[in-house]
């Protein structure tokens, strides 16, 4: 079950931190406390201000596994399997099992964003993971956000082993080569504009001298 500071549950619902303070107060939304009395929310609270009703709930659960290649096709095998274990002992019925191959840096993943698309259509309950960069390698924070506006839950296993370090150096070497390519350009339109204006400098001067020459010529002429 996934549980909210104040503040993120104050930003979930579009409310302010003192707003919650005194709905706590005044009993209208209460907080729950820590051992050490520390006041949180948790889902089961968002779905009951909005006045879900999750009895009913009919809509999927589903797995979500990634990995970057098909060469790491074991790799996505043994999160499907890990996650499927991890639902039957937890007696989570699975309606769909997503197996997606792109990078984590990818927005533009067709089955994931197929998964969103469902997820806009209030179609999917929740959406179970082994780690957060299985889901997207950054922003996570934003993408739980906005799930969480359509009623979506995402649950993190946090396996660490099920999230492959090569991908992480992959997806590193693919910013470095992005920034540099943009750095490069950079450079190099930097030097076509020097160059330009080497260019543009010396036609300048060019034309001064052809007007210098002809303003000679005239005055020659009119001393003949």
């Amino acid at each position: 079950m996934t549980n909210y500071k104040p503040k993120d549950f104050a930003e979930l619902l579009g409310v302010s931190v003192k707003t919650l303070q005194r709905w706590d107060r005044e009993g209208t939304l209460k907080a729950k406390r820590t051992p050490t009395d520390r006041r949180y929310y948790t889902y089961d609270q968002y779905l009951q201000f909005k006045g879900i009703n999750t009895e009913d709930d009919t809509r999927q659960v589903v797995i979500y596994a990634r990995v970057s290649t098909r060469n790491q096709k074991d790799d996505l095998q043994k999160q499907v399997t890990f996650l499927r274990q991890f639902c039957n002992a937890k007696g989570i019925i699975v309606d769909q099992c997503i197996e997606d191959y792109g990078s984590g840096l990818n927005y533009n993943r067709k089955k994931w964003n197929e998964l969103l698309d469902e997820v806009m259509e209030q179609k999917i309950k929740t959406i179970i993971v082994t780690h957060k960069d299985r889901f997207i390698r950054f922003g996570y924070d934003w993408f739980e956000k906005f799930c969480m506006k359509f009623n979506t839950t995402i649950v993190v296993v946090n396996n660490e082993e099920l999230s492959p370090q090569e991908e992480l150096v992959q997806d590193i070497v693919s910013i470095l080569h992005v920034f540099s390519c943009r750095l490069y350009g950079l450079r190099k339109y930097k030097k076509q504009i020097e160059r330009d204006e080497e260019i543009a400098k010396e036609l300048q001067d060019g034309n001064k001298s052809n007007r210098r020459a002809e303003n000679q010529d005239t005055q020659d002429d009119r001393n003949l």
